[in-house]
């Protein structure tokens, strides 16, 4: 095991430099002057030409963008190399401060969206696989069916008129991770106060995924329970729940922890727009921001951080098919 994360751990380094660079010449091909962008947010854009392109270039020096781009890209490399992702162009302040603010929310939304998913699809799609083709396995279909096929930005604003103080119920907090004031609540009301304003950002990022994975869970599981070992299992006379839950599900699990090492960059990516819609400061919102107003600085160091969590989830679905299935080994074999 130890040599297999040793390796896994080489190869991330490479991977992990090759996305980022791939990044980089992305969006210094994207149109946009981060310079000209910063002159007319400080409302100076009505400066007459000559005094304009003087400050364009000042502020392009001050920021090395004066510099050819493979100058850029290695002074920038060399800054992550010290945990240094440098300073905002918006605003001057850390990005690592930045990123440090929004990346728990960010974490706690997807970590809360991804259990949800798996505690809700795998037995939905079990329960399914036991009686196929029957009335509620085609009510379900249908149901997962209309539930992937709903846009979340749409269901977003359905919640919010109906639930969030709207036309009808004022149940819900309408944006927001927290309240104002909740500094003085006690731990346990300022978790309480966090899962009410988390419940419609949830709802939205979860739906999609919980579809797919149920029905996903439910096609694994048709496979394993129709297969020999199955019915020798049930041939020693076992009960039939030992049968599905302790032979059936543990090797339909593989598949399903397969897909965990995906569905946590698909949710860091589909944040953006329900933590945009809610009003949540987390790395989704202060993404879209930096990309509005070309802030390099945290555009790549959102980039960096997203794509180490990528192949950190794939590592962690990797090693967990060594638990659910103890055959399986990563150990060289002579």
């Amino acid at each position: 095991m130890g040599a297999y994360l040793f390796k896994r751990f080489l190869l991330l380094f490479p991977t992990l430099l090759g996305i980022v660079l791939i990044t980089f010449i992305v969006i210094r091909l994207a149109p946009g002057d981060p310079a000209e962008m910063k002159l007319k947010a400080q409302g100076q854009g009505l400066l007459a030409d000559q005094a304009a392109t003087s400050i364009i270039e000042e502020t392009r020096k001050l920021y090395g963008l004066d510099k050819p781009i493979p100058v850029q890209f290695l002074l920038w490399f060399k800054r992550v190399a010290t945990f240094d992702f440098g300073t905002s162009y918006k605003d001057g302040q850390s990005v690592l401060k930045r990123v440090g603010q929004a990346l728990p929310i960010t974490l706690t939304l997807n970590v809360l969206t991804l259990f949800v998913i798996y505690f809700i699809s795998i037995p939905w799609g079990i329960f399914t696989s036991l009686k196929p083709a029957g009335l509620f396995d085609r009510l379900s279909a249908l149901l997962l069916f209309v539930l992937y096929s709903l846009p979340s930005f749409w269901v977003a604003m359905l919640l919010i008129v109906f639930a969030a103080g709207g036309d009808y119920w004022d149940l819900f907090p309408i944006a927001g991770f927290i309240s104002d004031g909740a500094e003085v609540l006690s731990f346990s009301q300022k978790i309480a106060n966090v899962a009410w304003h988390l419940i419609l950002p949830v709802v939205c990022l979860t739906y999609g995924g919980f579809a797919f994975l149920a029905r996903f869970s439910r096609a694994t599981m048709l496979e394993v329970i129709h297969q020999d070992f199955i019915r020798t299992a049930r041939a020693k006379g076992l009960a039939e729940w030992k049968v599905i839950l302790k032979h059936g599900f543990r090797n339909a699990l593989i598949p399903q922890l397969t897909l965990l090492g995906t569905l946590l960059p698909a949710l860091l990516g589909g944040s953006v727009i329900i933590e945009q819609i809610f009003a949540i400061p987390g790395m989704g919102r202060l993404g879209f921001e930096a990309v509005l107003n070309r802030d390099y600085p945290v555009i790549m160091a959102i980039a960096t951080i997203d794509a180490f969590l990528t192949l950190v989830s794939l590592l962690i679905s990797d090693l967990l098919y060594a638990v659910v299935d103890p055959r399986i080994t990563f150990e060289a074999r002579g």
